[in-house]
């Protein structure tokens, strides 16, 4: 029972955002980021992006719970269009730094 719940609170959840080969945007949660891109990219994990081929990471974040991180994703899937490209744009450098 104890393993199981250190286990528990060292697993680390994400939200993440995908921009799919059509332009749509996927909101998921995953405790392994590159290996859900992958399964993603290779049209084994969801239907949606399974036909919209492929898809780039656009975002993500790491809230502290794997239920925050539902919480999370399911306010992300009630934003606009608009207001999640806001948030996308939040995080992005908005300017370059040249060397």
């Amino acid at each position: 029972m104890a393993l199981k719940l250190k286990r528990h609170l060292a697993e680390r959840w994400i939200v993440y955002i995908l921009q799919c080969a059509d332009g749509s945007l996927y909101t998921g949660i995953t405790n392994d980021l590159n290996r859900r891109l992958e399964q993603h990219n290779a049209g084994t994990a969801s239907r949606y992006t399974r036909s919209r081929l492929p898809v780039t990471l656009v975002y993500h974040e790491e809230p502290t719970t794997k239920g925050g991180a539902l919480k999370r994703e399911l306010s992300i899937k009630s934003l606009s269009r608009k207001a999640k490209e806001a948030l996308i744009q939040s995080v992005k450098p908005s300017t370059i730094n040249q060397r």
